[in-house]
């Protein structure tokens, strides 16, 4: 029978993790690999801090409701003033909400998510051939991005692969190739509506963000893959943070696990078949000055899985050189601009070598 885990203050401090986040990333099989090895508890390096656990027990549960936009009747025109204002009220409060009716079709919805679950399950040796902390790869597969500079591991992996004109579809593993390829040309063209949407929703002309600040020029799919938990209650499948860059679009499969803060509470955005979860992410935060505003999230583990995510992330020309700051249209006597000028690859570089745990977001960049 398995051993207690010590959750005491002072165990958690004298530990040495090193030796241990080692032999786990070298083996190379992922958080999958220890659950499929059949243990019955959670290695430490798992454990999140007593700090946190404590706060935990002071978190009340909340039944706001996620919006839930219906984009059918988007190219008529009183409807689209509809959707626009119900973007805006979601973006400058909870910063997230539900879009359906979007326009990708349900097969190429479920083809994703099955992809991803193949290439997670197929046989460990051919999945070894992707493991990397290269962050130049443009197709990596690995578990916690951050694994050696946050204080605790997640209980995930995840399969990255930055989409772009010059990328060779061969290098995409065989297992979801053609679902990930297919998914890609569809969410993007989702990505750029919901940009012109919030374009118009920050009273702009409808192009603002697309074409002349290149949000959505080039897009980032991070597919995850949270195994059955034995401990759910002892980590995290993702550690609360923002995201980095414009836009994020979330498939989800029906199991939940998604939490925004909003006014110091959790809040579960339940899965919505077809549905898929749009948040406002930190640069946009940015370059709006504020008005619309990018949340903390977390994901928290299960004992039933796997849980199944793909987050696209639309982050701008991130391998040009590009400077971002609050739109001077929003910026006035009576709205100062909140914050500094920012180069686009080096706030991504802050973000990436920063511990997931440990990240600042905007605070760095405010004024």
């Amino acid at each position: 029978m398995a051993g207690k885990i010590d959750l005491s203050a002072d165990a958690h401090q004298l530990f040495d993790r090193m030796p241990m986040l080692k032999a786990f990333d070298e083996t190379k099989a992922g958080v999958k690999g220890l659950a499929d090895s059949g243990l019955l508890q959670i290695p430490k390096i798992f454990v999140r801090p007593p700090d946190e656990l404590a706060e935990e027990l002071t978190y009340k549960k909340t039944q706001i409701q996620v919006p839930l936009i219906d984009l059918s009747e988007i190219d008529d025109p009183d409807m689209r003033k509809k959707i626009v204002e119900e973007v805006r009220i979601a973006s400058e409060t909870l910063g997230f909400f539900q879009v359906v009716n979007h326009g990708i079709p349900q097969t190429v919805l479920d083809g994703m998510i099955d992809g991803v679950r193949y290439f997670n399950e197929q046989n460990i040796e051919e999945k070894k051939k992707y493991y990397t902390r290269d962050s130049k790869r443009m197709v990596k597969f690995l578990s916690n991005f951050d694994l050696f500079s946050s204080k605790t591991a997640n209980w995930r992996d995840t399969l990255s692969i930055s989409i772009s004109d010059q990328i060779d579809r061969q290098e995409l593993p065989a297992s979801c190739r053609e679902s990930t390829l297919e998914y890609s040309k569809h969410v993007s063209i989702l990505g750029n509506t919901l940009l012109e949407l919030l374009s118009e929703a920050l009273g702009l002309k409808p192009d603002r963000l697309n074409n002349i600040l290149e949000c959505s020029k080039g897009h980032h799919i991070s597919s995850h893959y949270y195994p059955p938990c034995p401990d759910p209650e002892l980590t995290l499948g993702s550690t609360q943070h923002s995201d980095p860059g414009f836009l994020t679009i979330l498939l989800r499969n029906e199991i939940n696990g998604l939490q925004v803060l909003y006014q110091d509470q959790w809040v579960d955005i339940e899965p919505s078949r077809g549905g898929l979860v749009i948040n406002i992410a930190d640069l946009f935060q940015l370059v709006s000055n504020g008005k619309f505003v990018s949340n903390k999230h977390r994901v928290v583990a299960n004992k039933i899985g796997p849980r199944i995510s793909v987050a696209c992330f639309f982050s701008g020309p991130i391998r040009e050189v590009k400077v971002y700051g609050p739109m001077k249209e929003l910026i006035s006597k009576e709205y100062p601009a909140k914050y500094r000028d920012v180069i686009l690859s080096d706030y991504m570089l802050k973000f990436l070598n920063a511990g997931l745990d440990e990240n600042l977001g905007l605070d760095y960049y405010k004024l």
